[in-house]
């Protein structure tokens, strides 16, 4: 019954959300060519109606598809706001390239590609105005006490603390969490609020009574002989099983599950990157970004390179030795901010603030960022990506492996022009501990769309940043 519900819950979604795209185009037309802030004066030529409006099915059809993979359509529970949100921006940038690649292939030059852009906001803004709506309504049916879940935790472990954690953090999720059964902790013991009220034998009493909606089977890792006897136990009275594995202690991060011909093999990380696929789009994207960059920033290139010349002796480009993929040395490039000095003395440290080594004009083009703009020939060559971690010298990955865990994962993709830790602050003099966790973060969950929001981000956040001497 569960089942069913989900699935005409789904198939509504996906039907309102068919609705919302063909409105938000057909708005667009409306909005470039028909309303009264038009631009388009009478007269004018452009491609005719029945042509834009042939597209509709095309594009609901497309767009439903990649809401289907950016995982728009799983359940709300265990899942937030902001990552809803995001997924519907990324799904919209992804939509936008796809219809501008394809117009290109077909080379149809007179398609309104601001009318796209325009179909593309309203479609942003709409989706995500719906979905704010639905989470709502979903919560307040919750704190009325409709569409609620009520859950039994068999096992205290680490892992049934972090679950309790986001459920107790996250009440709009609509999940009720009753008791805890454990052999090993004593009754009444309590956690969060959540009372151990028993040993996991109590299950056989208490499924029968048909009060629970779910199981969450948390047990910790010396306890997993039981394991099948409980599932068996759970599945014999109905109830929804669920099992959350006390693997935090051995796996650093979310393991990666794939299907060897039916075998399930858990990777320890999962690394979208490594797919031949993903890295061929990745590299593509680069390629194309920083061909375009170089041409469009060339005036600008010159200019930094006449500024870089006149401020002090020495050569325009500084060449400096980083560690890029699988830990191969590279020369990474930036416009020189300053003054000439020995291989000894570039490797006392990082520059601090007033740093009297950096020129004037190394201040300003530091501090803005502009300093890093030849790395886009980095890119061009392989060594570098647009987006990704940032790359570090030698003797700091030397030091650096040694003192934080997981260090040396950063270096499983290419490294990066800028970085999901840098447009969050993480640049410059800050904790390298966390800007590692961002890193990790990104390569666990690299997607082209968080590629697309991390670039749109850096022009907001990640240029001028108050770390950067």
């Amino acid at each position: 019954m569960i089942k069913d519900n989900q699935k005409y819950f789904n198939g509504l979604h996906v039907v309102i959300d068919g609705a919302i795209i063909a409105f938000s185009y057909i708005a667009a037309w409306w909005l470039k060519f028909e309303s009264p802030i038009s631009n388009v004066a009478e007269g004018d030529w452009h491609l005719p109606m029945e042509t834009y409006f042939s597209a509709v099915p095309f594009i609901v059809v497309g767009y439903l598809i990649i809401y289907y993979l950016c995982h728009l359509y799983t359940p709300k529970r265990g899942t937030n706001t902001g990552s809803e949100f995001a997924r519907v921006i990324e799904a919209n940038g992804i939509g936008v390239v796809m219809m501008m690649s394809i117009l290109y292939l077909i080379w149809q030059q007179h398609f309104s590609r601001s009318m796209i852009a325009i179909f593309v906001i309203l479609n942003t803004v709409f989706t995500s105005l719906f979905r704010l709506l639905l989470r709502l309504g979903l919560r307040a049916m919750r704190k009325r006490g409709y569409n609620m879940k009520h859950v039994l935790v068999v096992g205290y472990s680490k892992a049934a603390e972090e679950y309790i954690d986001r459920i107790r953090a996250n009440g709009q999720w609509g999940y009720v969490i009753h008791a805890i059964l454990d052999d090993e902790i004593p009754s009444g013991t309590v956690y969060k609020g959540i009372k151990v009220v028993g040993r996991i034998d109590n299950l056989q009493y208490i499924l029968p009574e048909n009060k629970l909606d779910e199981i969450a089977i948390a047990l910790p890792l010396k306890q997993y002989s039981r394991l099948a006897e409980i599932v068996g136990l759970c599945e014999k009275s109905g109830v929804h099983t669920k099992f959350i594995p006390d693997y935090v202690s051995i796996f650093p991060s979310r393991p990666y599950t794939e299907d060897l011909m039916g075998l399930p093999v858990i990777n320890i990380r999962n690394v979208p990157l490594t797919n031949t696929w993903n890295i061929i789009v990745k590299r593509t994207i680069d390629l194309l970004g920083a061909g375009i960059g170089v041409v469009l920033i060339s005036p600008l290139l010159i200019i930094l390179a006449l500024c870089v010349k006149c401020s002090s002796p020495g050569p325009v480009i500084f060449k400096q030795e980083r560690i890029g993929l699988h830990n191969k040395p590279f020369q990474m490039y930036k416009f020189r901010s300053m003054r000439l000095q020995s291989a000894e003395d570039e490797e006392k440290g990082w520059t601090v603030k007033d740093d009297p080594r950096v020129t004037s004009v190394g201040k300003f083009i530091r501090k803005t960022s502009l300093d890093e703009l030849p790395q886009l020939f980095n890119v061009l060559r392989g060594e570098m990506s647009l987006v990704g971690p940032r790359p570090e010298r030698p003797q700091f990955v030397d030091k650096f492996k040694e003192e934080i865990p997981r260090y040396m994962v950063k270096h499983q993709v290419r490294p990066g022009m800028t970085g999901w830790a840098q447009v969050n602050g993480y640049r410059g003099d800050t904790s390298i501990r966390k800007r590692i966790d961002y890193d990790l973060y990104y390569i666990e969950n690299w997607t082209l769309g968080f590629d697309i929001r991390i670039l749109f981000l850096t022009f907001f956040k990640g240029f001028v940043n108050k770390n950067a001497y």
